[in-house]
């Protein structure tokens, strides 16, 4: 299983991916699954996946080939919009579910893919999808600021209390690495390394990436903090019920 996290603030935009696959308790790999298409001073995209290795990577495999190749239905650097650049991507999917889909049926592997999508070409909105197995997808709105793919359940809660548009893409980005604390004390086929991309709104520049380890001192205290945290409010903070013995 994997988690992802990609959120859309008024700074800009936060995309966040763990590096966990596995195929059974001893089968338990570490494989990138951020992807990052850029042409500086001219459109920058991010692409988060998560599901079945094979099926993202020969997606990713295909963006990556047409790279360059000047159509506007397939090349993330002809798309003339990042819409349009998104449909590039679903169509990617589902090129591989023609190409493999049927033989994955054949041997009882079901289709199972998603991505987050974001990015900005210049003099156009940044914006921010979340694309399903079938090549479909939603955006993120002022009202959903945050997408999830994967084992989303266990690092909601903390976005869904946090995350709004006005918040800063350093809180945006520290709530996101948060959520991944909680979701990795509870499911352990979600694991570091933690990659991290920072944009930052209309510059057309990749802001930042960074590769978080296990013992990365950040990762760390926010473990140890945000635990110690949640255990005061329990304690101190939060009164008993009135009706307790």
């Amino acid at each position: 299983m994997s988690y992802c996290v990609g959120i859309l603030v008024d700074e800009g935009l936060a995309l966040v991916s763990d590096s966990r696959t596995n195929a059974g308790i001893d089968r338990v790999s570490t494989f990138q699954k951020t992807c990052v298409f850029a042409r500086p001073g001219e459109r920058v995209f991010g692409l988060l996946c998560a599901g079945n290795l094979s099926i993202t990577q020969s997606v990713t495999s295909i963006l990556s080939e047409d790279l360059g190749s000047g159509d506007p239905k397939r090349d993330l650097y002809a798309a003339p919009n990042t819409f349009e650049a998104a449909r590039i991507v679903g169509a990617a999917v589902r090129n591989v579910h023609q190409t493999d889909g049927e033989a994955l049926r054949q041997h009882d592997v079901d289709f199972n893919a998603s991505f987050i999508f974001g990015g900005q070409i210049k003099g156009r909105n940044l914006r921010l999808f979340q694309l399903y197995a079938a090549g479909n997808f939603i955006e993120a709105t002022r009202d959903t600021p945050y997408l999830q793919i994967g084992e989303i359940k266990y690092g909601k809660p903390i976005l869904d209390r946090i995350i709004t548009p006005g918040i800063s893409l350093v809180d945006a980005a520290k709530c996101a690495l948060i959520s991944f604390d909680s979701t990795m004390r509870s499911n352990v086929s979600v694991g570091p390394p933690i990659d991290v991309m920072l944009y930052r709104r209309d510059s057309v520049e990749v802001g930042m990436r960074v590769r978080l380890e296990e013992r990365d001192a950040y990762l760390q205290t926010i473990h140890r903090l945000w635990g110690g945290a949640l255990q005061k409010a329990f304690y101190d903070t939060v009164p008993n019920p009135d009706w307790s013995v």
